[in-house]
């Protein structure tokens, strides 16, 4: 019998002694052992306060009991309180994408999961899959799955929604992996907030153009700067702060050609750059300024800045750009061009010479914002990983 087999075997009895305990203590009223759940975050992620991506940050919020992250072991502390296992080291001639899937692969194979769940990986999940077909796969996705490796077209996304259960971060997100007429089931399970980690709001709000993400071209934070650079003179009671890096690290690099361009003109302006802050400093920073930008001019996939931002209190000035009108909604104010300066400048203009206009945009944010609760899309996650494990200990 080929090993596969005999872990198929051994995983139909895992989840038949599961599904007999389960139904057996709801009987007497007692609580059971949740599932085993193996969340693998992308190679790029790290699992800690010091370093987590949104990825990360979001798979924190939506831990489940049972669930267990499995990711590189980060340079700082994991969160605390969460069960995490890091990837051991591994070799491959095919680069570090194929080690971080070897080493994956190990840990299912030690650990036995009922359900694995992955981020943003197709080709993790695929090769998951190949190599346990007997375990039922979950594929998150928050980018545009068009120009994700293994499911670029229309035929390698249809074979895998045939074997993975397929789960995306916004409405955007299923629409492109539906494009070119492609025919399959998606769930969409939103991104989400944790409001017990929003910080108490402040009653009068500080004078700050907020900007907060990575400092690239597809962000629009060059159409952030020349456009404080032609409103902060005239305002000199304001101050525009930008906040993040333009990588995935700690470290802002300033050697790219967009920075040696961009730097000095938001220097010039009196911006205040402030390069990578922890989360928990971000949300503090979103709860005292009075307007957060958003200028992306790239097709957001979710726009979860955005979200913080209206969350925290503040008012919120986005694009069109991908996800972000699902977002905001109508609690925001919107700039049609994202490379026009003065469009944007115009639209801070208004929201800093009318106080009324301002709180409204402020308190239509905040009830847009509750929309998006963890509560409720933990309580929907666990619903449907209970739902598939149960599927697929009926057809083993």
């Amino acid at each position: 019998m080929r090993a596969w087999q005999r872990n198929a075997n051994k995983q139909q009895k895992e989840f038949n002694i599961f599904f007999s305990e389960e139904a057996s203590l709801k009987e007497h009223n007692t609580a059971f052992s949740p599932p085993r759940v193996l969340t693998i975050l992308p190679h790029k992620e790290r699992f800690s306060p010091q370093e987590a991506g949104a990825i990360s940050l979001l798979v924190r919020r939506m831990i489940l009991p049972g669930e267990y992250v499995v990711g590189h072991k980060p340079t700082y502390p994991v969160f605390k309180n969460i069960p995490f296992i890091p990837t051991p080291k591994t070799f491959s001639f095919f680069g570090e994408r194929d080690r971080y899937i070897r080493a994956v692969r190990r840990i299912v194979q030690n650990n036995l999961p009922h359900l694995v769940e992955v981020h943003n990986l197709p080709d993790m999940a695929l090769d998951l899959y190949r190599t346990f077909p007997y375990l039922p796969i979950v594929l998150v996705l928050h980018n545009d799955p068009c120009t994700m490796r293994s499911i670029m077209t229309p035929t390698q996304r249809e074979k895998l929604a045939q074997k993975i259960t397929v789960v995306a971060v916004s409405n955007w997100i299923r629409d492109r992996f539906l494009s070119q007429n492609t025919h399959a089931f998606v769930t969409v399970l939103p991104n989400s907030l944790d409001f017990s980690e929003i910080p108490p709001l402040a009653q009068m709000r500080d004078p700050i153009l907020l900007y907060v993400g990575r400092v690239v071209f597809d962000k629009g934070v060059d159409t952030f700067v020349a456009a404080c650079n032609r409103l902060l003179p005239h305002y000199p009671q304001w101050q525009g702060i930008m906040i993040g890096t333009n990588g995935f690290g700690i470290h802002l690099q300033t050697s790219t050609p967009f920075l040696q361009n961009l730097l000095p003109k938001a220097q010039a302006a009196g911006i205040q750059i402030r390069g990578f802050q922890p989360h928990a400093s971000v949300l503090q920073s979103m709860s005292k300024a009075a307007i957060v930008v958003v200028p992306s001019r790239w097709e957001e996939p979710f726009g979860m800045v955005a979200l913080e931002a209206m969350a925290c209190g503040a008012a919120l000035i986005t694009t069109r750009c991908g996800n972000l009108p699902s977002v905001a909604g109508e609690a925001a104010l919107y700039v049609d061009n994202p490379d026009d300066p003065t469009e944007l400048a115009t639209h801070i203009e208004h929201l800093i010479n009318d106080h009324t206009l301002l709180k409204h945009y402020a308190q239509a944010g905040l009830k847009r914002a509750r929309l998006f609760d963890s509560h409720t899309m933990r309580l929907q996650r666990q619903h449907l990983h209970k739902e598939i494990i149960q599927n697929t200990a009926t057809t083993l």
